[in-house]
């Protein structure tokens, strides 16, 4: 959403150079513009006051968020990160895993700070260490993406190649239910709201785990898994600025709390000329699901003292879905999730950021994509044969 020159995004976004988002775009043929994060001007946020935020051996050395013992941790768990096999990880929560490998609490508060801004996820006792330590690689191994344009750039993308490809898209219409045949084992299609029936083969399905069993009514095993998911949610303060009070202030990263601030602007077109497009967020979870606007608003007063004289446009959110479902040590992490293909019916599949065993966020999405593209086009490259999706 456009306002007065201000890209809106609902909520931060960005995708991971290193996840499987972008490699499928690209395999896609699409060609996203933007930038990474600046390198400076970036700050740890505790008790209420900006720190150095460690973000290299020199910084994690200066700043005085970490004891000395802390930052030797630090230091020790970061240098071997991208060697740490999650495999076995899955079913053990990202709290036990701080616990059990980090004795100093500073280290375990900035790891958890790091592991929030990476995943979205801020019940790290239900958050499996395997899925947020493979966030965490995916993060410091290359950084990440912020689009020009906003997110709509990669949905224009998108909609532009299906309807190249020559998909019928019907915008604005209401799926009311998958038609099931052969006693519920197979799908014969979705039926509009309208009563219009469009009969498929194969029926994909986008959306939470709800919305996926309102549209399947009495099936126990999608009902369950609906009631049974744990959504990442998160509060947003969206800001447009005329300007920057602190021009070299760009982000800050609560460790005592689940904080984040950023300017998007200052690395992809966002804004206005002279102008700023900030976000920030409190990352949801657990027994802290709520948020008052006060509570963002002293994240910027941290950062950006001074910013209220310069609010062009603002949007407040105190609750928004970032994943339909984060994947839980509970449920074993990655591998417990939802497959695509939902075995008990025959041609419905789902994709989704809760979906399949791979990445979280606009990765798992996109992944889940992808696996039913490899699953599907055999079967429909037999003439006569047809898909649908919702």
């Amino acid at each position: 959403t456009e306002v007065e020159g201000f890209r809106f995004n609902l909520g931060p976004h960005a995708l991971y150079r290193a996840g499987a988002a972008l490699r499928v775009l690209e395999r896609l043929g699409v060609k996203l513009q933007g930038g990474v994060p600046v390198p400076t001007g970036s700050h740890a946020l505790h008790a209420g006051r900006l720190h150095t935020l460690p973000r290299g051996p020199v910084t994690l050395m200066t700043t005085d968020v970490l004891s000395l013992a802390g930052k030797l941790e630090v230091a020790r768990l970061l240098a071997g990160l991208a060697r740490i096999d999650t495999g076995p990880l899955g079913p053990m929560s990202m709290r036990q895993w701080l616990e059990t490998r980090l004795t100093r609490k500073d280290s375990q508060a900035f790891i958890a700070a790091l592991v929030r801004v990476a995943s979205y996820c801020a019940d790290l006792e239900a958050l499996s260490a395997e899925a947020a330590l493979k966030q965490l690689q995916c993060a410091t191994a290359a950084n990440v993406l912020y689009v020009d344009g906003g997110w709509s750039t990669l949905v224009d993308a998108v909609e532009h190649l299906g309807r190249e490809a020559g998909v019928r898209l019907e915008l604005s219409t209401r799926v009311e239910a998958v038609v099931l045949q052969d006693g519920g084992t197979r799908v014969e299609g979705v039926r509009l709201a309208d009563g219009t029936v469009h009969r498929a083969d194969a029926v994909v399905l986008a959306g939470s785990p709800g919305d996926v069993a309102a549209l399947v009514p009495g099936d126990a095993v999608l009902a369950r898994e609906a009631r049974e998911a744990v959504p990442i949610q998160a509060a947003t303060l969206e800001l447009g600025l005329s300007a920057l009070p602190r021009p070299d202030a760009f982000f800050a990263l609560g460790v005592d709390g689940p904080w984040y601030a950023s300017v998007h602007s200052a690395s992809a077109k966002l804004a206005p000329a002279s102008g700023a497009m900030v976000h920030v967020a409190k990352y949801l979870g657990g027994a802290d699901m709520e948020c008052r606007e006060a509570e963002l608003e002293a994240v910027m007063d941290a950062l950006q003292p001074g910013w209220r004289a310069k609010v062009v446009a603002r949007r407040f959110r105190p609750s928004l879905t970032v994943s339909g479902g984060l994947p839980q040590a509970a449920k074993g992490g990655l591998s417990g999730r939802p497959p695509v293909e939902v075995p008990h019916v025959g041609g419905l599949f789902r994709v989704g950021d809760w979906v399949g065993a791979e990445g979280m966020l606009a990765d798992a999405s996109l992944a889940s994509a992808e696996a039913v593209e490899q699953a599907l086009v055999p079967r429909i490259a037999t003439p006569g044969r047809r898909a649908a999706g919702a």
